[in-house]
């Protein structure tokens, strides 16, 4: 990957509530609709490029759900086929992209034209700053406790704070919207402060919920 310019300008969006990709982080997807099953096929004759994108309300009367203007391209860079006809595959997040317009397509999945040009930056980010380590760990054990999710801290403790920023990102249990504020959040240091929030005020409302039910 050289630079932005080389990014297709139009590809299919996967429009799938709660699913969030971020550059630098694997994404597994288990496909099985048709639809989608034709825009893995039609995606790896091409470049490989699926767009994540989450619809931000339901479905109206005419046609599919609207989505939100911000998603993340990724590339397939592992796919299997099952007995029963399914794609598991992985997308690994490239760049951010903002929805320039949703085309008239005959193909049954959606396809946009993408502007990258708010997230040039996605392909070179600058580390977290370190000294967020120590808060963020402290609001994910009082998470990790709140959501019963068990863990290996040794792991956690060690990990390179950039990776481990995504990675939460993409695996904690939050909203649509949650997950979309922190897709949208301008650079790591911004996503891992969110992120510290998001835990803090979960395992807030977990300590209200408790003390009000007893």
């Amino acid at each position: 990957m050289h630079g932005i310019e080389s990014l297709p300008g139009r590809f299919p969006v996967f429009p799938l509530t709660g699913a969030l990709l971020l550059p630098g982080g694997n994404l597994p997807l288990n496909i099985f609709e048709p639809r989608y099953l034709q825009m893995v096929r039609d995606a790896m004759q091409t470049d490989g490029v699926i767009g994540m994108i989450q619809p931000s309300a339901e479905a109206g009367p005419d046609g599919g759900p609207p989505l939100y203007r911000t998603g993340c391209a990724g590339r397939i860079n592992n796919f299997r086929e099952t007995e029963d006809g399914r794609f598991l595959i992985t997308l690994t997040g490239i760049a951010r992209f903002d929805v320039a317009e949703e085309l008239s397509v005959t193909t049954p999945y959606r396809q946009v034209l993408a502007d990258f040009d708010r997230w040039r930056h996605d392909l070179q980010p600058e580390p977290p700053a370190d000294a967020l380590r120590g808060d963020l760990l402290a609001a994910l054990r009082g998470f990790f406790e709140r959501h019963e999710i068990e863990a290996d801290w040794s792991t956690i403790e060690t990990a390179p704070l950039a990776g481990l920023v995504t990675s939460l990102a993409m695996i904690c249990p939050f909203e649509p919207n949650e997950k979309q504020a922190v897709l949208e959040a301008r650079d790591l240091n911004a996503q891992a402060s969110l992120l510290t929030a998001l835990m803090q005020m979960s395992a807030t409302a977990g300590a209200v919920e408790t003390s009000v039910r007893h």
